[in-house]
């Protein structure tokens, strides 16, 4: 992100977390696997692709203009756990 920030472009990311999703409908079928998962979520649920919605609108709002060089966990406080 330095070396792009010079020509006004901001380099930042998303780290999501467990979202319910069609790629890992397997792993959420597997209700000893699935529980095992979300006992390690604080929030205690997996998210939904809508819930990344809000962190991908501000970084691409002037509101996030002087963000830049990050990437913002958004796992409903896994990576806190």
């Amino acid at each position: 992100s330095n070396e792009l920030l010079p020509l006004g472009i901001r380099v930042n990311g998303i780290a999501p977390g467990f979202i319910e999703t069609d790629i890992n409908e397997r792993v959420r079928q597997d209700k000893e696997r699935f529980q095992f998962i979300t006992s390690r979520i604080p929030s205690g649920k997996w998210g939904k692709p809508e819930d990344l919605a809000g962190t991908t609108l501000f970084l691409s709002a002037p509101a996030s203009d002087y963000v830049s060089g990050v990437v913002i966990p958004v796992d409903g406080g896994y990576l806190a756990n």
